[in-house]
Parts: C-alpha cells; sequence; structure tokens
C-alpha cells in the first residue's frame, strides 16, 4: 500500500522551534510545509469541492501535519480573492490562490501565468446518470456498505465521504456523507497517478511515446549520468533507483517537491540515482512527476494544453463531467496528486480499465495489452504500473485474495483512503473515498464490501 502521506513527525519540531524562537532554517521549512499542506488543501476544498473550510482543517488537514503544528497556524480564506493565506506566530508562511479550470496552487516564486477557464461539462446521459441516489436493494450488500461507513469510538476514524458499486455497467449501490453528493468533486491524492497512466497509454497508442526508450530529461544528459537509462516504464512502475523517498517527514524530497518548490519536475529531475533502474521497486511520486512533465511536452500549450487534451482525449470520451485537474507553477500536470471529480466519474474512470481501455461508443481509448500489463506485478511487489494489484507473489496481495478480492482485481489507490477497485471477473468496479486513519485506511471493510457486491 502506499505509504502514509503525513507530515507530523517532522512539523510537530518545525512548530516546537517556531515556537520557542528558535532559529534552525530546516525546523522553519518543515513549518512551511506544513502550511503550504493547509493552504492548498483548504484552497481546493473550499473553491473546487465546495466544501467548508473549517471542517476541512479538520478532518484533512489537522491529520496530516498533526494537532501541535495546526494550532501555530491559521488559514485566512477570502472568498473575493479566492484565495488562501496561511499565517505562522510572526508572519505569513504559504498562500494558495485559485484559478477557475484549473484550481488550487501554492502562490511561490517562479510561478507562469494561469489564464482562468470558467468553461464547464456536465456528465454523460448514460447508464450512470440515474437522478437521485441508488440504495443498495440487497441486506446483505446493504449491511457491507454500513460496515464501511459506521464509526466505532474504540477504532481508527474513517470519514468516508461517498461510495458507487458498478456492477455489470450499472450503479447497484451508492452512499454518500453529509455535505456530498453525486455532483461533489473528490480530492483524489495518489489516484491521480492512475489518470497519468492513462495519459500515457493515449500517446503510446498513437505512437508519440515508446515507454521501453529513456525519458532523456534534459537534467540527465551530461557525460556518463546515471540517469540517463531511466526509461518511462520504469518511472510509471516506480522502480527508478532515484533518491526521492516518500517518507513521513516535511523534510522527504516528495514534501518539499509539492510543497516548496513551483517546478516540482524539475525538483524531481535533481534527484540524484541512489541505484541503477529496474532493480527495487519503491513508491515515490517524483516518478510521476518527471512523466507529467514528459506528456505535458508530448502535449504542447502548457496548462492550457493539457487540460484541452485531457478533456478532448478521455473526460469527453468517457462521459465525465467537470473534472479539475491541477498544475504546478511551471504548468505541469500535478499527475501524482491532484485531480478532483465526482464519484460516478471516477467509476466511469475505472470502468475504461475493465472495459480493456475500450470507451463507451465501442472506440479503443488505450492500446490493446495495456490494461493487462497495467495490472502486472512489477518486481513481485504489489504494484504495477500506475495502478496497486493482486497480481504477483506479495503477501499483501495474497492477503487481500484471501479476503475475497479476486486475484485479477487491481486498483486505483490515495491516502486516506481514496479507491477505485476494479475486478474485470465480476464486471465490478467500485469507488470509494474518505479521510480514514492509518494504518489501514479502511481498506478491510472495502475488501469485505468487494465480497458482498460479488455475491449480489
Amino acid at each position: 500500500m502506499p505509504r502514509k502521506r503525513t507530515l507530523i513527525v517532522t512539523c510537530v519540531a518545525g512548530a516546537l522551534a517556531l515556537a520557542i524562537g528558535v532559529a534552525i532554517p530546516p525546523a522553519h521549512d518543515a513549518l512551511r510545509v506544513a502550511a503550504g499542506v493547509a493552504a492548498h488543501h483548504v484552497c481546493s476544498m473550499t473553491f473546487v469541492a465546495g466544501q467548508e473550510p473549517r471542517r476541512t482543517v479538520d478532518e484533512l488537514v489537522v491529520p496530516m501535519i498533526g494537532p501541535v503544528a495546526a494550532a501555530l497556524l491559521t488559514p485566512h480564506v477570502s472568498r473575493a480573492t479566492r484565495a488562501v493565506e496561511v499565517s505562522g506566530p510572526l508572519t505569513v508562511l504559504a498562500r494558495a490562490s485559485f484559478t477557475p479550470g484549473f484550481g488550487c496552487r501554492l502562490d511561490l516564486p517562479g510561478n507562469t501565468p494561469l489564464t482562468a477557464d470558467p468553461t464547464t461539462h456536465r456528465a454523460a446521459n448514460d447508464a450512470l446518470s440515474q437522478a437521485g441516489i441508488v440504495p443498495a436493494s440487497r441486506p446483505a450488500l446493504a449491511a457491507a456498505l454500513d460496515a464501511v461507513f459506521d464509526e466505532h469510538p474504540d477504532k481508527p476514524v474513517k470519514r468516508v465521504k461517498a461510495v458507487v458499486i458498478v456492477k455489470d455497467g450499472r450503479i447497484v449501490a451508492e452512499r454518500y456523507a453529509q455535505g456530498v453528493d453525486e455532483h461533489t468533486p473528490l480530492l483524489s491524492f495518489s489516484v491521480a497517478k492512475s489518470f497519468t497512466n492513462a495519459f500515457l497509454g493515449i500517446l503510446a497508442r498513437d505512437g508519440a511515446v515508446d515507454m521501453t526508450r529513456p525519458l532523456d530529461a534534459p537534467e540527465w544528459r551530461g557525460p556518463g549520468d546515471p540517469r540517463a537509462t531511466i526509461t518511462a516504464e520504469d518511472l510509471l512502475r516506480m522502480r527508478s533507483g532515484l533518491a526521492a523517498a516518500e517518507a513521513e517527514s516535511a523534510f522527504s524530497p516528495v514534501a518539499r517537491m509539492e510543497f516548496l518548490n513551483a517546478d516540482m519536475a524539475g525538483f524531481a529531475a535533481r534527484m540524484p540515482s541512489k541505484e541503477p533502474p529496474g532493480r527495487t521497486f519503491e513508491y515515490t511520486s517524483a516518478d510521476t512527476l518527471l512523466l507529467d512533465r514528459m506528456i505535458g511536452g508530448k502535449v504542447g500549450g502548457g496548462a492550457a494544453g493539457m487540460r484541452a487534451f485531457a478533456r478532448r482525449e478521455l473526460f469527453d470520451r468517457l462521459g465525465m463531467g467537470d473534472v479539475t485537474m491541477e498544475f504546478d507553477g511551471q504548468g505541469t500536470f500535478v499527475g501524482s496528486t491532484y485531480v478532483y471529480a465526482s464519484a460516478r466519474d471516477y467509476a466511469r474512470f475505472g470502468m475504461l480499465y475493465l472495459d480493456d481501455g475500450v470507451a463507451p461508443d465501442g472506440g479503443r481509448i488505450l492500446p490493446e495489452g495495456w490494461v493487462a500489463w497495467s495490472r502486472t506485478s512489477t518486481l513481485g511487489a504489489p504494484y504495477g504500473a500506475g495502478f496497486w494489484t493482486n497480481d504477483g507473489p506479495s503477501e499483501l496481495a495474497a492477503l487481500r485474495v484471501s479476503a475475497g478480492f479476486p486475484k485479477d482485481g487491481f486498483f486505483a489507490s490515495g491516502t486516506m483512503g481514496q479507491r477505485i477497485y476494479i475486478v474485470p471477473s465480476q464486471r465490478l468496479v467500485i469507488v470509494r473515498f474518505g479521510y480514514s486513519a492509518p494504518p489501514e485506511y479502511g481498506i478491510r471493510d472495502d475488501i469485505a464490501l468487494i465480497a458482498a457486491a460479488i455475491a449480489e
């Protein structure tokens, strides 16, 4: 499973250092990372998802940065300017701004301008477009849904926001938390990595990308650079060999990449090699950002060009309505972390992989064989190419299968329990999004729900 994306340990150190007036630059950077988390997430959840800022702080920000750091940070939401500033005890530490069509991004030195695009889109009138919410019709499935949502005072919180179950192309059950419905945009976190997979598949279909060729990043063209042999497939399969750990620390390369740098992909490209590619699976969002920069270069037109490409080649063809993709300060899609879509639209995305990359109109979006390749285990890990998988020999995969999640199953997954489960043999897609606590982020209840849906 993906590593936790909480930053509690080192954010606490930074918070305490600032509170007692100790001038420790690394500790100050840790608190700047925490402030960046707060500014970005409150901005996006307010202006993209339409959620109440205080609730976002309590349910999303505090679990990620910890209560000590959160107590020293104060978000200020301006609905007039559609921006969020986060101040510490002495100064403003972070600011994020909303641009229609492009969501939120941190205001950082080096950001290039974005031009607002207020265009809105409606989801297609398809089998997933029922008016009203579809309740579970059978007691066993309803009970499994109850178990996913129910909170228990002696167990980690779940805070499940949405579940949609699609079987044989139709919704058989769905449920939403208070303040969320079938139209509410939901934050993807690392589910976005599976969207990066789709964009690569589209380019591979058209011959614009060869996954087996070196990425040819400009930063790696020096004589004898050991990173020069890293391929697009190495990056998608998280076996690049880059020293870009995704750790539970505000000092980790990925945390600094996401919350202190306008050019996220450029920061990732500067990460040194610690071993040759292809030897070890190590999950890191830095690999994904390098792919997203390459995709944007192939598509052209900066953030607006990437948004138009995604709408034309993927979202419109799947009938997905208003999907927000967020970009870094250089116009690179942050395909490691930031997509916002409704639960039903995430289900439409999952159905593309259920149907072997074929669109509802029968046309092929992804190359033949791409889905099977994507769910094939990487070096025996429970991860394929942009998806977690039950394929391969790993203990985690075996545990999931033994609990009722079939061997051919795979899933897009983001921290705190954002997931799209896909089971081709059962014609089943389950979308489950929420702000659940570690260590399991509710996955046991999810797998029991999968088993119940199969028995439906």
